[in-house]
């Protein structure tokens, strides 16, 4: 996922990590991707970008049971003001079955595995 800040418009570099819950209603994995890559496209501030992700396939899927989890490095904490290095943001939005401590927990495992 690469996207903008809309503060300082220098670039934020990450991951987005999606899941849903199908009600009824799939999509190719592919297009969680494009999902992530429509929002992307303008300057945004992380946590606007992670509830309007989750929003939308909430809305597309017809199901309330939706994840959404980004870490990002921000160009604009690395190169200014604080000069950090090496540290990310991370933003959530969790809804239906995922608010279930269970459920979330298992997701969010599941990401840590990948790292």
């Amino acid at each position: 996922m690469q996207t903008f800040c809309e503060h300082h418009f220098l670039p934020i570099q990450g991951v987005a990590h999606v899941a849903y819950i199908p009600n009824g209603y799939v999509i190719g994995l592919s297009k969680l991707n494009r999902v992530v890559e429509y929002f992307s496209k303008r300057p945004q501030v992380q946590e606007r970008l992670t509830v309007q992700i989750a929003n939308h396939l909430r809305t597309v899927l017809k199901t309330d049971d939706v994840a959404v989890h980004i870490d990002a490095k921000h160009m604009c904490v690395e190169m200014r003001g604080v000069e950090h290095s090496g540290c990310s943001t991370v933003t959530s939005d969790f809804s239906g079955a995922f608010l279930e401590e269970a459920t979330k927990t298992q997701f969010l495992q599941s990401i840590a595995q990948k790292l």
